[in-house]
């Protein structure tokens, strides 16, 4: 979501006095848009084929979308070349991206885009202007889904608050769904060998 660019261009203007990363530490074990949408897919793929009652693929697809958004935000905060204009539009193209597969798995409704709520609003705010203590301000009650300690650097370093829960799991509801076929028609094979079942 951070180091894999899918808007070419965009970010050829490095921040000036950061150390630019080495490209096989970047390379090394990352991973693409591409490849998380796929993996989500396979994910979706196996529970739809395994029978996953809808509503649990509902909260499996949102639990994954906060620690995606949980991971992201919390190395965005955590790493200062990143903090860039060029890369607050990269991670919003990302961002609707994961939007778009919701919306093509029916699955808009789900509360997932909810969770990446605080990395859509450190994006934007890494394109809106920051100069003076009044848009200090006007951030703040903009970024609702974000602490103060998040949108302001100064306080960076003595709030607790700053790093999203990562760790974090939303509770499981398992819905009741009953049968439609009535158990007073069910036939025993014989060959179960239960004749001590007494039908009530």
């Amino acid at each position: 979501m951070l180091e894999h660019e899918t808007i070419q261009g965009v970010s050829g203007v490095k921040p000036t006095g950061l150390r630019k990363r080495t490209s096989s530490i970047a390379d090394e074990g990352t991973y693409t848009l591409d490849s998380i949408l796929r993996q989500l897919s396979a994910f979706h793929s196996t529970m739809c084929q395994h029978g996953t009652d809808p509503e649990l693929i509902k909260q499996v697809v949102k639990q994954m979308f906060y620690i995606i958004g949980a991971v992201t935000l919390n190395n965005l905060l955590l790493r200062k070349d990143m903090c860039s204009w060029s890369k607050g539009m990269q991670i919003r193209y990302n961002v609707s991206q994961l939007e778009e597969w919701l919306r093509d798995k029916g699955l808009m409704n789900c509360g997932a885009k909810e969770t990446l709520e605080p990395l859509i609003q450190a994006a934007q705010l890494l394109q809106v202007k920051k100069k003076t203590d009044e848009d200090a301000e006007a951030i703040c009650s903009m970024c609702h889904a974000l602490t103060t300690a998040q949108t302001r650097l100064r306080d960076r370093c003595e709030s607790p608050q700053l790093l999203m829960d990562t760790k974090m799991i939303y509770p499981v509801t398992f819905p009741f769904n009953p049968s439609s076929l009535a158990l007073e028609t069910i036939q025993i094979p014989t060959s179960l060998n239960l004749a001590f079942l007494t039908r009530v």
